[in-house]
C-alpha cells in the first residue's frame, strides 16, 4: 500500500478508444489500482494524495508482451551455457530478464515455454514483492513428441493421446494459466523444417479437450496452414508464429475465435542472432522464413483474425535503435495494421485472451495502475514508444529517466520481501 497519488495535465489513450485525450488526470489508489480518471478539475481529489504534473506527457497502459521465454536458450552458446546451469543460475538469469523486462515498459507477460518449473517460483516471487518484474501468466513447459521442437530447450516430451492428456495435466497441477504445445516443426530445431507435423489429431485432441476441461486455453506452435486447419477445428485458442498462413485458414481462424501471435521479428533479427552465437543452419532457415512470415500477417489482418502482440525474441532485446517489443508493434503497422489496434494488441485485446480484460491493459477505474509515459500520441504513429521515459507499475514508478515522478517515489510503500 502506498498513499493515494494524482497524476495531472497527462495526454491519456485507454487501452481502447480510438483517440487519445488531452488535459487527463489519474487518480493511483493506495492499494496499487486506478480510483479514478477524467478531466483535470472534473473529480474529486482524494486528501492527502500527491499531485504529480506530467507536463502533458502521454500515459497508456503498461504493454503486454504474449510470447515470452525469460529463460530462453537458443541453439548455439545460449543453450550450452544453460544446459551446464543449475536452478539457480536458471533462476537468477529469469529473474534479471524480468527486471529488464518491466524496464522496457512491459508489466505484464506470457510465458509460452520455461524449464524445470522455475517460472511458477519467479511468478510468485514478483506477485509478492520479492523481485521486480512483469505479471506472470505462464504455461509451465512447452508441450511436445518426442524430439519434437523444443525438446532440447523447454519442452516437455509426450507421445500418444495418453502422453499428452498427461503432460497437460502435470502443467495444470503446477498452476499453468493456459497450456502451450508445439504442432510443428520451427525454425530453432535443427533436425526438422518449418512444415514438419509432430501431433496425431489424437494427441491435439487430448491436449486441447484436457485443457478446456480444467478453464484453460491453448496456443500452438505452428507453421503450416494444414496442420493448423484442423487444431483449429479441434478448438486451439491462439497460434504462435504461424510462419505459412493462408487466406482460407486465416478465415478459418477468424470465424472460430482463434487467436495470432505473429512474432514477426524471428524472420528479421539477423544480428540478435549473430551477436548470440547462433549457428549459421539456424539464421538461414529464420531468414528465408520471413518474406512468406509476412505474407501471414497480412492474411490474418485481411480475414480479421484477433491478433495479440508478442515477440519471442526477449521483451527488452536491442532491436534497430528500440527494444523488440517496439519494434514487432512497428513491424505490425507496416504490415497495414492500424496504429490503435497495434496499441489495443499489447493491451487490452491481449488481456481480453487471458480472461483479465479491465484488470490490465486499459487505464481505468479499477484496473492494476500499470502505465507509462511517453513524448508523443502513439495513436498517431507507435514509434511514439521509442520515446518511453517513465514506467509505472502498480501504482509505484519503476523507470523514471527525467524524475518527473519522485513525488510517486516518495508515497510508495518499500518493497515487500517473501514470508
Amino acid at each position: 500500500m502506498s498513499t493515494p497519488a494524482v497524476l495531472t495535465n497527462v495526454t491519456l489513450w485507454d487501452g481502447v478508444d480510438a483517440t487519445s485525450r488531452t488535459g487527463q488526470e489519474i487518480h493511483l489508489g493506495a492499494h496499487g489500482r486506478i480510483d479514478a480518471v477524467g478531466p483535470a478539475g472534473s473529480i474529486d481529489r482524494p486528501d492527502g494524495a500527491a499531485v504529480v504534473d506530467a507536463d502533458g506527457a502521454v500515459a497508456l497502459p503498461g504493454l503486454i508482451n504474449m510470447h515470452v521465454h525469460l529463460g530462453l536458450a537458443l541453439p548455439g552458446p545460449m543453450q550450452e551455457l544453460a544446459k551446464s546451469s543449475d536452478d539457480a543460475a536458471r533462476a537468477l538469469l529469469m529473474a534479471g530478464n524480468a527486471a529488464a523486462t518491466l524496464q522496457a515498459g512491459v508489466t505484464t507477460v506470457r510465458l509460452v515455454g520455461e524449464k524445470d518449473y522455475l517460472d511458477f517460483s519467479l511468478r510468485q516471487a514478483i506477485a509478492t514483492g520479492t523481485v521486480p518484474g512483469p505479471r506472470i501468466y505462464t504455461a509451465g513447459h512447452a508441450l511436445c513428441c518426442t524430439g519434437g521442437h523444443g525438446h532440447d530447450a523447454d519442452g516437455l516430451e509426450a507421445d500418444g493421446a495418453d502422453g499428452f492428456r498427461r503432460t497437460t495435466r502435470e502443467q495444470l497441477r503446477a498452476g499453468a494459466d493456459l497450456i502451450k504445445v508445439c504442432l510443428t516443426g520451427g525454425i530453432a530445431g535443427e533436425h526438422e523444417a518449418i512444415d514438419t507435423p509432430q501431433l496425431t489429431e489424437e494427441e491435439m485432441t487430448a491436449v486441447i479437450s484436457t485443457a478446456h476441461d480444467w478453464g484453460r486455453k491453448v496456443t500452438a506452435h505452428a507453421g503450416t496452414a494444414a496442420v493448423i486447419t484442423r487444431a483449429v477445428e479441434l478448438g486451439l485458442d491462439c497460434v504462435e508464429h504461424g510462419y505459412e498462413l493462408t487466406p482460407e485458414v486465416c478465415d478459418l481462424m477468424a470465424r472460430n475465435g482463434c487467436w495470432y501471435v505473429p512474432t514477426i521479428t524471428v524472420s528479421r533479427c539477423e544480428q540478435f542472432f549473430i551477436d548470440n552465437g547462433v549457428p549459421e543452419w539456424m539464421r538461414a532457415r529464420a531468414l528465408a522464413a520471413g518474406p512468406r512470415h509476412w505474407e501471414s500477417l497480412q492474411h490474418a489482418l485481411t480475414a480479421g483474425v484477433r491478433i495479440a502482440m508478442g515477440t519471442d525474441m526477449p521483451p527488452q532485446a536491442d532491436y534497430d535503435g528500440t527494444t523488440a517489443t517496439v519494434r514487432e508493434m512497428e513491424f505490425m503497422a507496416e504490415a497495414g495494421m492500424a496504429d490503435v489496434d497495434v496499441l489495443r494488441s499489447a493491451t487490452s485485446w491481449a488481456a481480453q485472451w487471458l480472461d483479465a480484460e479491465g484488470a490490465i491493459g486499459q487505464i481505468a477505474p479499477g484496473a492494476a495502475a500499470d502505465l507509462i509515459l511517453l513524448d508523443e500520441d502513439p495513436t498517431r504513429g507507435v514509434s511514439a514508444l521509442r520515446g518511453m521515459h517513465a514506467v509505472v507499475q502498480a501504482g509505484r514508478p519503476v523507470r523514471d529517466d527525467r524524475g518527473l515522478l519522485r513525488p510517486l517515489t516518495r508515497t510508495a510503500a518499500p518493497t515487500r520481501t517473501a514470508p
